[in-house]
């Protein structure tokens, strides 16, 4: 299906909307981050799992509530665990996925203008 790499670091070290040329080499790496993401069950995964109580959820925990199969499931957590998203804990039977938060703050970063901009007056 959708191949996303290995990607175990979420950002490039500068911003492509700072004004710098982003190198090709970050601007691969956030690209791959960026396609992980790039689908609505992911999104939905990252979101489930962080409101979870324990703030961790297990394959299971998550099927229902996305009316996907366990498969199609597993697939989508690989992906984004891959990217560097989420972790994975294995207790006996079951893995455990958590978010990564500095990989989700990391992602955030680049895609955030830097504060002058925001608190540049409109005319």
């Amino acid at each position: 299906m959708h191949d996303v790499g290995t990607t175990k670091t979420a950002a490039p070290a500068v911003s492509p909307l700072a004004g710098e040329p982003i190198k090709r080499a970050d601007a691969e790496r956030l690209a791959g981050v960026l396609k992980a993401v790039a689908d609505p069950a992911r999104l939905r995964l990252l979101s489930l799992i962080q409101a979870a109580p324990e703030g961790e959820a297990s394959v299971s925990d998550l099927t229902a509530p996305l009316g996907l199969s366990q498969p199609t499931v597993s697939h989508h957590l690989r992906i984004l665990t891959e990217a560097g998203l989420l972790e994975r804990e294995k207790r006996g039977v079951w893995a455990y996925y958590r978010l990564v938060p500095s990989a989700i703050a990391a992602l955030a970063e680049p895609l955030t203008p830097p504060r002058k901009r925001a608190t540049r007056k409109t005319r």
